[in-house]
């Protein structure tokens, strides 16, 4: 991908060219997980995808605008799951618990990791442009855990004294480590016990000294 031609703004495509650039983006991201940010070339996406190089060409004009798109794709997935109804907001530790214990029982979890996780950890090692989109998607993910813990705060359920910038960092990094070290071990112990005391330890700022973290 060596033109620099401008995308086409998402809006303005046809519901045909939506599909086609969703499916692109669907191949891309599993080609890129698989095989690398640098591996991953052209013709292996075009067969991935179904798509003729012009096609590829048209929306997405160099690589660099792939693996944005790619970035903002995987972090959407991410964040439509974390803003589900499922965690309720994040708004009491039955939420948290919740959370911990859908990646836990998930039995492919420790296979496949994080998807956007492994994503930022070939691109860091890239010269590509798109530092800033990667951040920024993990500063979503970190403000629904930090939303969360401000709204327990607002509700009584949690103590002043609190840090939910703090306690949310905690948390996603808990879960980025012990998703990495579950798939060292293909095991989802390590993933199991870094959630576990990462909600235990934001449980220790309680308001409740009878709170056990499955009914505050």
């Amino acid at each position: 991908m060596t033109t620099t031609t401008t995308a086409p703004p998402l809006h303005k495509l046809t519901s045909k060219g939506q599909a086609t650039r969703a499916r692109i983006l669907e191949q891309a991201a599993e080609l890129i997980y698989t095989k690398g940010v640098h591996a991953t070339n052209n013709e292996q996406l075009r067969r991935a995808a179904g798509v003729s190089g012009s096609q590829l060409n048209h929306y997405f004009p160099t690589k660099e605008s792939l693996v944005l798109a790619v970035i903002g794709w995987q972090a959407e997935r991410v964040l439509t799951l974390h803003r589900s109804e499922r965690f309720t907001r994040f708004d009491s530790f039955d939420a948290f618990r919740a959370w911990a214990d859908f990646y836990v029982s998930y039995e492919r979890a420790y296979q496949e990791g994080c998807t956007l996780g492994s994503l930022a950890s070939e691109i860091i090692k890239t010269d590509l442009d798109v530092h800033d989109e990667l951040a920024s998607s993990f500063d979503q993910w970190r403000s629904v855990f930090r939303d969360g813990i401000e709204r327990m705060q607002r509700l009584g359920r949690l103590s002043a004294e609190a840090d939910p910038t703090q306690l949310a960092n905690l948390l996603l990094a808990a879960f980025q480590g012990g998703m990495l070290l579950s798939q060292v071990a293909r095991d989802i112990t390590p993933l199991k016990d870094a959630l576990q005391t990462a909600i235990d330890h934001v449980q220790t700022f309680a308001t409740s000294p009878d709170t056990d973290g499955r009914g505050a």
